[in-house]
């Protein structure tokens, strides 16, 4: 089969890794999966803005439904060579809901919003999925979409880190959550060691940020960071991710208050556990223990005494990485790539 992703990828955020792994899974399982757009110099994926022959049309919703490499007439020829029964929409950010507002964190400024975007996504396909297993409109299907890949993963070797602790990812509503571990982090800062920020937004407003951009999206305190002697650093590529967050000894899992609330997963639901460093999740323990299993809940951070926590994991590392290793053979098996194929094949045939 022959799948056309059409999505806004941008590599050094979002779903940069899962467009790449759909792309290796299909070529093994027989498939073919291409993004939709003129291929632009140096990129790391396969680009075709040839319609025909497409069996089906994968509108993946990430933070924008603008064609990337393309304009209306693009839109125009996939909806009229790809039967809408053939169209899936993948709504990565909860948009396909009411207007909700959680925490500063909004997927809609208002009802009228709203309703344009659920009317857009109804326009385009039969067939609406969000990668939550919990979706709040009867019609939505739940599709994690991100996946994971056991290639990632790498080694707890003893020795020292870079870091003591590490964040890798960009701030989009994502200061509330961090601050949390952050303010947990005090009591023992002078214990540790480097802990470093790697993304845009973290000390200062990110290259996107424009009046019609809510504030809380890029809320920031760089006197704060400066004060605990936090590192910010530039962002890295998807292919680096994994790489660079097994330069600390521990990485935070944080989302944005939206997508706790909606109990969505993220690409780096998956990517955190394959590095070798200790994730520390801050989700709800009842979501940790549905998509990790028993294992996770000794990785939550809880909300009462998180310094204690804290304190252990950094002094004792080595106590928590069975449960990373379980943690990993749950995920290889039922989270990879060409199960994640699999299932979306049986949603466009569906």
């Amino acid at each position: 089969m022959r799948l056309l992703f059409v999505h806004h990828v941008v590599e050094d955020r979002g779903s940069a890794q899962d467009m790449y792994h759909y792309a290796k899974a299909a070529r093994e399982l027989g498939h073919e999966v291409l993004l939709y757009g003129a291929a632009p110099n140096g990129s790391a994926y396969d680009w075709s803005r040839q319609a025909e022959g497409a069996d089906a049309a994968i509108f993946i919703f990430e933070w924008t439904a603008r064609l990337q490499h393309g304009d209306e007439f693009d839109l125009a020829r996939l909806v009229a060579r790809v039967p809408r029964r053939r169209r899936v929409v993948l709504d990565c950010d909860g948009r396909y809901n009411m207007a909700i507002a959680v925490d500063g964190d909004q997927n809609h400024p208002d009802e009228q919003s709203a309703r344009r975007w659920v009317q857009t996504c109804d326009a385009l396909a039969d067939k609406v999925c969000q990668p939550t297993l919990h979706p709040l409109r009867a019609n939505v299907r739940p599709f994690f979409f991100h996946g994971y890949d056991p290639a990632w993963e790498v080694g707890f070797t003893p020795g020292p880190k870079d870091f003591a602790m590490c964040y890798v990812g960009n701030n989009w509503f994502r200061w509330k959550p961090l601050r949390r571990v952050l303010a947990a982090l005090e009591p023992i800062r002078g214990e540790i060691g480097r802990i470093a920020l790697v993304g845009h937004g973290w000390d200062s407003p990110p290259p996107w940020a424009n009046p019609s951009v809510p504030p809380d999206a890029y809320e920031h305190d760089a006197g704060y960071l400066a004060r605990l002697g936090i590192e910010t650093l530039p962002p890295v590529p998807f292919n680096e991710v994994v790489t660079y967050m097994s330069r600390g000894l521990s990485n935070p899992v944080v989302y944005r208050p939206l997508f706790d609330h909606l109990r969505l997963v993220t690409c780096r639901t998956f990517e955190t556990p394959a590095a070798g460093t200790i994730p520390l999740f801050t989700q709800d323990p009842g979501f940790v223990e549905e998509i990790y299993g028993p294992a996770g809940l000794e990785l939550v951070l809880p909300t009462e005494e998180p310094v204690e926590k804290l304190r252990n994991v950094l002094r004792h590392p080595r106590r928590y990485i069975e449960a990373v290793m379980e943690i990993r053979a749950r995920l290889a098996s039922g989270h990879s790539y060409r199960h994640r194929l699999k299932e979306l094949l049986e949603i466009v045939e569906a």
